[in-house]
């Protein structure tokens, strides 16, 4: 096409070696670890009281947020990795590791948000005939599920797929490896469709009844209506911030190499490197974006974090003789 013509263009002629972005790269992970880092551990009690009053939203919440924090424990790798020139000396152990966690993070919280999305269509179009099946022990079944089949299907790919290392030896890379073999762009075009596309239209599909249904019903006031359109507005934007552009790149890498073969999609794999490892940094960044859209829209939740607070207070006050009365009132009220 004349778009892969003008990008041809612009790339090297001679090999397939990219162009680190490592200050970039770097910057966007340590970001993303120290505020991701802070909103789930921050979220974290809150989340449990809603499950202690049998809230199946807070299950679904505390797989997200446990899953955001086992991605978060990696990202200090990453950091060390970019920051040292996309040099990797940490072993293949500790490189298939932050991967797996990496891949795993970003699709059982693609999964997640798509059941959550579910969960809220169903409540609120059909409650009478879906209450029996909004139980906590489903919830946990649903989340457990997501979490083994994600894992297991990573697993298998990179049992499976021997020629897809993810140390490159001889650059010293880790999961950077270029350009992509046939067997891996049909992989991909399978994963952006399954782990991508798929959801994306479970979701826009959700979050255009609810609305509808919403604005149709005459016993939700002005601020639950506003609280949905917040809801909806922000997972569409999830996925348009974090996962879509990393999942379009990955895509059009895909079919470009179909498209004009493994020796001419060298071009453009240079070419591409750029904006596909920022758009791959991206997508991180719904570690953070997760514990803040799902906790701060819902008034329930929020009010579970000032009882929180409240609470963890009160027992440091008791715990100190030389406080009155007065002043313990003044602490429980800062909350």
């Amino acid at each position: 096409t004349q778009f892969l013509k003008l990008v041809t263009l612009h790339a090297k002629l001679t090999n397939c070696n990219h162009f680190p972005a490592g200050h970039l790269l770097m910057s966007i992970y340590i970001i993303a670890f120290i505020l991701g880092l802070f909103f789930n551990l921050v979220t974290i009690g809150p989340i449990i009281q809603q499950i202690c009053r049998r809230n199946v939203l807070g299950i679904y919440l505390l797989s997200l947020s446990f899953s955001d924090l086992l991605y978060i424990v990696t990202m200090p790798l990453w950091i060390y990795y970019f920051s040292n020139n996309h040099k990797w000396n940490l072993g293949l152990g500790l490189c298939s590791l932050a991967g797996f966690f990496y891949y795993s993070n970003l699709y059982i919280s693609i999964y997640l948000l798509c059941w959550i999305s579910i969960d809220r269509c169903l409540a609120i179009t059909f409650p009478l005939r879906v209450q029996a099946f909004r139980r906590q022990r489903y919830a946990w079944i649903i989340c457990g599920l997501v979490y083994i089949l994600v894992m297991a299907l990573h697993c298998l790919v990179l049992y499976l797929d021997k020629l897809a290392d993810p140390l490159n030896d001889s650059e010293q890379t880790c999961y950077e490896t270029f350009p992509m073999t046939e067997r891996i762009a049909m992989f991909n075009l399978i994963r952006v469709g399954i782990g991508f596309l798929l959801p994306l239209v479970v979701i826009s599909v959700c979050y255009w009844l609810i609305p509808t249904k919403v604005q149709q019903s005459r016993g939700v006031d002005d601020q639950g209506k506003r609280k949905v359109r917040l809801l909806s507005m922000g997972v569409i934007g999830i996925f348009s911030f974090c996962f879509a552009p990393y999942h379009i790149l990955l895509m059009v890498r895909s079919i470009a190499y179909f498209s004009v073969g493994e020796k001419q999609s060298c071009n453009f794999e240079q070419a591409m490197y750029l904006p596909f490892t920022c758009s791959l940094a991206l997508s991180s960044l719904n570690s953070v974006v997760d514990p803040v859209l799902y906790v701060l829209a819902s008034n329930g939740v929020r009010e579970d974090m000032h009882l929180f607070c409240r609470k963890n207070k009160q027992r440091h006050v008791a715990g100190s003789p030389l406080v009155d009365s007065k002043w313990k009132t003044r602490v429980t009220n800062l909350c």
